[in-house]
């Protein structure tokens, strides 16, 4: 199979490296007058990944196109939308299977990822690809297990087959929008981890993934999902590498903010957390740890005081109220 990649970041790169370790024709396509793009084309290296000679790289996004049978796209969740209207004005009919292997919602709408793509582009055959895993485990052979998911189930099956592997083994999806919140949310939980390591209460994360996993199945349920897709790999699944890993952005990202420290990588938590609580208050879900770390994020309490109030809550019992 031939295999474009949209993106040019560490994720990107690994998934160009992890396609042509299973034998698929791979190009990866970067933006044109990206400096890191640039970088990556001269060293063929990101971080721990270094790119076989036969991937390709280019930054033509036509060539992109007709080149891949399957675009595997790993951009900023904010992107997204830009991306799809230059796919629809250079190739409107385009052929191909989106898989986007990101993980947030559109800030703007609160759009899950899979509803850009086709508020864009129409009615493509598109997929998700999310669970766990960090580049520096996976080229060093470490294998893992991840998640394809779409509102087709031979589609979900198709791609799941096609990218399978030694190295990752992929599970069937069968609810995209628990999925796809899952995902999105488990890189806000994230975050709130971070705080904790920052304010250094670690001891609490064991917490905070209870009533994480908890208050994101309200949401997804709220949302027309299944509630129980959240307690497998596309969320509860993914927090090993998400509340705990030194490779994690989001959960480095909470823990500089708590200590007051510069970070300069992206944290897809960010923005998907203002998305989170306006889609919790417009489903009547509660989320009192996005809402906590909208507080902190936008300055309406100092991490410490949004950590307190989240632990401090009124008594009540654990599963039924």
């Amino acid at each position: 199979m031939r295999i474009s990649v949209f993106g040019s970041g560490r994720w990107a790169t690994f998934l160009a490296w992890y396609a042509a370790s299973c034998g698929h024709g791979t190009l990866l396509r970067g933006r044109p007058g990206s400096k890191g793009f640039d970088e990556l084309r001269a060293s063929r290296r990101a971080g721990c990944v270094e790119l076989q000679e036969s991937v390709e790289m280019t930054s033509d996004i036509r060539a992109a196109l007709l080149h891949g049978e399957m675009y595997l796209v790993a951009i900023s969740a904010q992107q997204l939308g830009s991306l799809c209207k230059e796919i629809r004005a250079v190739a409107p009919r385009a052929e191909g299977i989106y898989v986007l292997c990101m993980k947030g919602l559109e800030e703007q709408t609160g759009l899950r990822l899979s509803q850009v793509v086709s508020r864009e582009l129409g009615d493509v055959p598109c997929a998700v690809w999310v669970g766990p895993g960090h580049p520096q485990n996976y080229v060093r052979g470490v294998p893992g297990c991840m998640l394809i998911d779409s509102a087709d189930g031979a589609l979900t099956r198709s791609v799941a087959d096609a990218l399978s592997s030694k190295l990752i083994r992929f599970y069937y999806g069968c609810d995209l929008v628990g999925a796809e919140i899952g995902a999105a949310a488990k890189n806000v939980v994230g975050i709130a981890a971070g705080m904790l390591d920052g304010l250094d209460f670690p001891e609490l994360k064991g917490v905070l993934m209870a009533r994480g996993a908890r208050e994101v199945s309200r949401l997804a349920q709220a949302m027309g999902g299944d509630p129980m897709t959240v307690y497998g790999i596309s969320h509860l699944g993914d927090y090993e590498a998400t509340l705990f890993s030194p490779h994690s952005h989001n959960r480095r990202y909470g823990e500089c903010f708590a200590r007051g420290e510069p970070y300069a990588l992206l944290a897809e938590g960010v923005p998907t957390a203002r998305s989170l609580r306006r889609l919790s208050r417009e489903g009547g879900a509660e989320m009192p740890i996005t809402e906590a770390v909208c507080a902190a994020l936008e300055g309406e309490m100092t991490p410490q005081e949004a950590v307190t109030q989240l632990f401090m809550r009124p008594l009540k019992t654990e599963f039924f109220c």
